[in-house]
C-alpha cells in the first residue's frame, strides 16, 4: 500500500481553489498533452508500414504477412484518428462551452486508441518476427507484447488505483 505523503493520499480530490472551468481546461490540456506523446509513436510507426510496401522484399511476401500488414496499417490509421479526435473536437469545439462532453468522450476515444496502437504495434513486430524468425517466434513475440501493453497499460493503472486507500481529508 502507498504510503501519504505529508498527511495527504492520492485518492482525496485536491483543493486547489479552481473554478469548474478552470478544472475542466486544465483536465483537457493533460489530455491533449498526454496525446502529444502517443501521436509521436503512432507517426513513427505509421511511417514505417508505409514505407515497407515499396521495398522488393515486400513483393515475395506471403498472404498471410501482406494480410498482418494491412492489418497493421489499419489498426495504426484507426489509433491516429481515434488519438488525434480529441485535439480535433476541442479546436471545432473550444468556445462553445462543451469543454466537460470534449473531456468525456475524448477519454473514451483515448483508451480505444491506445488499444489499436497496442495492437498495430504487436501487429508489426509479430509480421517483422515472422519474416525473419518464422510462425513460432512471431506467436511468441506477440503474445509478449499483448503482455507488457496489457500490464502496464491496463493492468498496473487498475492495481495501484486498488492500492491507494483513503486516509480522509486533508488535515
Amino acid at each position: 500500500m502507498a504510503a501519504p505523503v505529508s498527511g495527504y493520499c492520492a485518492c482525496v480530490p485536491e483543493h486547489t481553489g479552481e473554478t469548474r472551468n478552470e478544472k475542466l481546461q486544465r483536465n483537457l490540456g493533460e489530455l491533449l498533452q498526454e496525446l502529444r506523446v502517443a501521436q509521436a509513436g503512432v507517426q513513427i510507426l505509421f511511417g514505417f508500414l508505409l514505407s515497407v510496401v515499396f521495398t522488393d522484399r515486400f513483393h515475395d511476401a506471403s498472404g498471410f504477412e501482406k494480410s498482418l500488414h494491412l492489418s497493421a496499417v489499419a489498426l495504426a490509421v484507426a489509433a491516429t484518428a481515434l488519438l488525434t479526435a480529441p485535439a480535433a473536437w476541442h479546436r471545432l469545439l473550444f468556445r462553445t462551452g462543451s469543454r466537460e462532453r470534449i473531456l468525456t468522450v475524448g477519454n473514451r476515444l483515448v483508451l480505444v486508441g491506445l488499444v489499436c496502437l497496442a495492437l498495430a504495434i504487436t501487429s508489426t513486430v509479430a509480421l517483422i518476427a515472422k519474416v525473419v524468425y518464422g510462425g513460432i517466434a512471431m506467436v511468441i513475440m506477440a503474445v509478449l507484447c499483448l503482455l507488457i501493453f496489457g500490464i502496464l497499460w491496463f493492468v498496473m493503472p487498475f492495481q495501484v488505483h486498488r492500492d491507494v486507500q483513503p486516509t480522509g481529508p486533508p488535515k
